[in-house]
Parts: C-alpha cells; sequence; structure tokens
C-alpha cells in the first residue's frame, strides 16, 4: 500500500479541487491510500468524505497577495511553521511514502518531504506571469525542491522552463480528464428553463468560472451583450463565486449587467453544484480568460457535454480546442473579436451540432479521466520504487 499525502489550496469545486476530488477517488484503493489536507472546511472537504477519503483541515497559508508586503511576510513565515509542525503531528504515525501537492501555492511541502524524507511531486495548474519575481522564486523552489513537476499542458510546461530554473527533464505533462459518467449530453436540463424564466427556444451563451481579475467577465458582457439587441431569442448566463473577501468584485459584475441594454436576458448566479447540468444547458460555452489560463476544466467539461468553446488564443485551451473543429479562438483581449466568433456560432445551429460533436470526440480521445488516473497511478509506483 502507497500511502500518499495531498496539499492543495482550497476546499471549493472550480477546476483544480475538481481534478484533485476526482484523482483520489479513482485511485485502485487496493495500491493507494489518499490522505488529504486542506486549509479549511467546504464543498471538497464535503465531497471526500462523502467517497470515504481520509481529510483533515489545518489552516496553513496560501501563497496569495496578501502576503506581499512586510507584515504578510511575518504572518505568512509564523503560519507555514505552525501549520507545518501541525499537519507533521497528524500523520507522523503513518507511514507516509509520497507528497502530492496540487498547487504552486502551497509550500508546505518543502518542510514536509525533509521531514517525512520522501518524494514531492508538486502539480502545477497555474501560469504566474505577474509579480514576475513570485514567478522566479516559486519556479527557483520547484526546480530546487520538486522530484517531479506535474504540468497540466503544455503552456504551463513551456512558461516554467522559460523561467531558466526548472530542467525541463523534470517536468511531466499529464492533461486532467473528466468524468464522462457526470458530463455527458444526456444530462438534464428541464428545471434550469424554469429556474432561470427562460423560454424553451431560446440559444443561451454561457459561461462558468471564479469572478476574479482575469477570468473574463467583463470580456464575455462587452462581446455577448451587444448581440442582444440583434437576437431576442439569445441569453447569456455567467455562472461563479468570488474568493472571500473579494465580494467587492460580483458586487461590480452585477452593476454593470444592469446598466446594459437587455439586462433582463443576463443571468448571472453564484457558484453552483450542478454544473454538468448548466454545462448541457448552453448551446455555447465561452471562456474570455484574459491571462493564459493553464488547462481550464470547465472547457473539459464544455467538450465531454458536446459543445462548441469559444475562448481567447492562448494557454491551454490552445491544446483543447481546435479552431473550426470544435470551436473558435481569437486574439487575446479583443472583445469585438470574441464578439464576431460568437455570433458565428450562435447563428448557425449545424456549426453548433457539428462543433459540438467534434468537442465530445476530442474530449474523449485525449482527456480522459481513465487516461488521466491511469498515468499519476504509474507515476506514483514508479517514485515509490526509485526511492525505495
Amino acid at each position: 500500500m502507497i500511502n500518499i499525502l495531498y496539499l492543495h489550496a482550497g476546499s471549493e469545486m472550480y477546476g483544480a479541487d475538481k481534478v484533485l476530488l476526482e484523482l483520489v477517488t479513482g485511485l485502485d484503493k487496493k495500491k493507494f491510500h489518499p490522505i488529504v489536507i486542506l486549509p479549511s472546511e467546504g464543498v471538497l472537504a464535503v465531497a471526500l468524505r462523502h467517497s470515504k477519503i481520509e481529510v483533515y483541515i489545518v489552516s496553513y497559508p496560501i501563497l496569495r497577495r496578501k502576503y506581499f508586503n512586510l507584515r504578510g511576510i511575518v504572518s505568512y513565515t509564523y503560519g507555514y511553521f505552525k501549520a507545518t509542525k501541525q499537519i507533521f503531528h497528524i500523520i507522523k504515525n503513518q507511514q507516509i511514502n509520497l507528497i502530492h501537492v496540487n498547487t504552486i501555492a502551497v509550500l508546505e511541502g518543502i518542510l514536509l518531504k525533509h521531514k517525512l524524507k520522501v518524494p514531492l511531486i508538486w502539480h502545477i495548474h497555474e501560469i504566474i506571469t505577474t509579480p514576475k519575481v513570485v514567478y522566479k522564486v516559486t519556479s527557483f523552489l520547484l526546480g530546487k525542491y520538486a522530484d517531479q513537476v506535474i504540468a497540466v499542458s503544455g503552456a504551463v510546461k513551456e512558461h516554467l522552463v522559460s523561467s531558466g530554473k526548472i530542467n525541463q527533464e523534470k517536468i511531466k505533462i499529464i492533461y486532467n480528464g473528466v468524468d464522462n459518467n457526470v458530463f455527458n449530453p444526456n444530462v438534464t436540463t428541464g428545471y434550469l428553463f424554469d429556474e432561470f424564466n427562460i423560454p424553451h427556444d431560446s440559444l443561451r451563451v454561457g459561461m462558468i468560472g471564479r469572478v476574479n481579475a482575469w477570468k473574463g467577465q467583463t470580456d464575455f458582457l462587452q462581446a455577448t451583450a451587444p448581440l442582444l439587441e440583434k437576437y431576442p431569442k439569445l441569453y447569456l448566463i455567467l455562472v461563479g463565486g468570488v474568493f472571500a473577501g473579494e465580494e467587492q468584485r460580483m458586487i461590480k459584475l452585477r452593476q454593470i449587467a444592469a446598466q446594459l441594454p437587455n439586462n433582463n436576458r443576463i443571468i448571472i448566479s453564484d457558484f453552483r453544484n450542478d454544473t454538468a447540468n448548466l454545462h448541457n444547458f448552453f448551446d455555447v460555452f465561452v471562456l474570455p480568460s484574459t491571462r493564459p489560463d493553464p488547462l481550464p476544466t470547465v472547457v473539459l467539461e464544455a467538450m465531454a457535454s458536446g459543445k462548441p468553446v469559444i475562448g481567447y488564443r492562448h494557454g491551454g485551451i490552445c491544446e483543447m480546442v481546435i479552431e473550426g473543429y470544435n470551436g473558435l479562438l481569437v486574439s487575446p483581449n479583443k472583445s469585438e473579436l470574441l464578439q464576431n466568433a460568437v455570433e458565428q456560432v450562435v447563428t448557425s445551429k449545424e456549426l453548433r451540432k457539428v462543433m459540438g460533436n467534434n468537442s465530445l470526440q476530442r474530449q474523449d480521445n485525449y482527456f480522459s479521466l481513465s487516461a488521466y488516473i491511469s498515468n499519476f497511478s504509474q507515476l506514483y509506483s514508479l517514485l515509490t520504487k526509485i526511492k525505495s
């Protein structure tokens, strides 16, 4: 039995949270025993416990902008050593064979690696562009302390290598996968028409993502809202919550939407648990991340639901969407080009059908859950054999 300690940055149910849940629940429990440490309670912790996964809550600091000042550094350092001691106390009587850190924002794995004397896998879901010093420092830490760096896409690997701090031989790409038993074109959607008060003959363009500085909700509205005047059956749907302490972002987004013409056909919702139903409810999925998005899981979910995908041409989406085949990509931060792409797909039922079918096929071929779990299972076995 290989005992694996997982460290993660939150307890929500967005991309990195979902792929962690899918991984630890999908592992062969006769071979692997996952132990998950989270910094807070939340829907992820509930889901893990429901699946009989061993979970502990330790309030350890996550690398966020609030720590990028003198007071923050002191607070982070104190919390880091205190929390690491707590984690070590929890698992000291268990024979940990491997540490899997599921985000670049969690540094506690470094100290635990030395205390436990086990290999460290660092699973990178992020592309850090600013501040540049954080990009350089975290890349240095990855290169120095990780036994294996896992990048979720070629875009992430290229970004890490370009730092000059990591040998590319240490980096392996493992694409995320989604569960086609959960995300598929047969998921029920009827109740959403009633809940959102949307006609059944409507055209629905949707976006799902955390409301933050770069996911692109404002670009989404700039691109799609003008189409509401031209297409009376068109509805726009944005779904996603905010980090604690950033509630003002949601307030501002709602204010922007309220000032737009035809805002009665713009629906903004907080985080929801029925993501699979929402994807199937949309006719077109749009994700205009204004910074390179490493490998957005919501795009894979949309593809598994048989939907065309439209986004900006940077980051991991370029490895998921083939232009003209299962979606359209345009130059980043050009909302007028995004508008043209959305209009092209919205106005052609045949194009939506062809692209949607192609999305489903491409996801099944290259981004399956079984391949994702198998790749990590093989890696775990290899690293523990090397150590022994």
